[in-house]
């Protein structure tokens, strides 16, 4: 059966809901919600920017910076999607915001005409997990929406807070179908607007019906149904190049281990032919190793 919504967390339709003009209204709640901004600090509009700001690196191929803007009171954001947790990303991220704070200034420029920014990632898996820089100094997990700034290490105190970072993990969700807090609900779009047959009634009130319109497959023209497609197929490709580099990574891990177990040698020779050798190849040498005892 085909699926009414497309998927919010592909390139190509998370720019069409929240990377246009039409409807930065869209981007606006979403910065909102996602930030916790109340009161005098809740932004009201916003001017869409350069996107192209990361170097055109391959392994970040689907890990562009998808939209970048300035609030009217000059506070920039770089939003992100990103689907795959890539070696470099969290480089990558501290790079986009930073860069994003240092071009505010043109030459000649005074620093006091610099404006904070804030980088805001959503991302499709656990990025702070429940072990090592997962924790907090209290021992407490990094809950599913965290904010990040500098603060003084043995007071506390916050300051040089100019560069900021939010990070929303989807697989951290725990609401179920239910979600209540603007927070969940976008968490929640996020996650199953794919798997949605219709518009439940947590998303049936702005901006989350006008979101899933957006994403509504019914809607799109053959070129924006053909886009979509395409950018599934990389996702996949790359999920499944990321996942035989694991396996092959553990096969080859695998016929080192038996070799010091069964004190067979190992030169940089057989180093070499290891690290060139297919997944399926590095299973027969596991199964030779665990027959023969001895280096084919």
């Amino acid at each position: 059966m085909f699926a009414t919504f497309a998927d919010p967390t592909t390139d190509f339709v998370f720019k069409r809901i929240f990377g246009t003009e039409a409807n930065k209204h869209l981007l606006v709640a979403l910065l909102n919600h996602l930030l916790e901004l109340d009161g005098e600090h809740r932004i009201q509009d916003v001017t869409y920017l350069p996107p192209e700001q990361a170097p055109p690196l391959p392994e970040m191929k689907l890990s562009a910076v998808d939209v970048k803007c300035r609030d009217e009171r000059g506070r920039s954001y770089v939003v992100e999607m990103q689907v795959l947790n890539v070696e470099g990303f969290e480089k990558r991220i501290v790079y986009n915001a930073s860069k994003a704070y240092v071009m505010q200034l043109p030459s000649g420029g005074a620093y006091q005409d610099l404006a904070p920014v804030i980088g805001l990632t959503i991302c499709d898996f656990v990025f702070w997990s429940t072990n090592g820089n997962g924790s907090s100094a209290a021992g407490l997990p990094v809950p599913m929406l965290s904010r990040w700034r500098l603060q003084e290490q043995q007071s506390a105190v916050r300051g040089l807070s100019d560069v900021q970072f939010s990070f929303l993990e989807l697989p951290k969700y725990a609401a179920g179908a239910q979600p209540v807090s603007m927070v969940e609900r976008w968490t929640y779009f996020f996650r199953e607007a794919k798997n949605l047959k219709e518009i439940p009634p947590a998303l049936a009130d702005p901006p989350f019906r006008g979101a899933l319109e957006l994403a509504r497959i019914a809607n799109f023209t053959v070129a924006e149904w053909e886009a979509y497609d395409r950018a599934r197929m990389a996702e996949q490709d790359a999920r499944g190049a990321l996942s035989l580099a694991r396996k092959e990574g553990l096969a080859e891990g695998e016929a080192r281990g038996l070799c010091r177990v069964m004190g067979i040698e190992w030169s940089a020779e057989r180093e070499a032919r290891v690290q060139a050798m297919t997944l399926s190849e590095l299973e027969a040498l596991r199964e030779y190793l665990l027959t023969h005892k001895r280096w084919p």
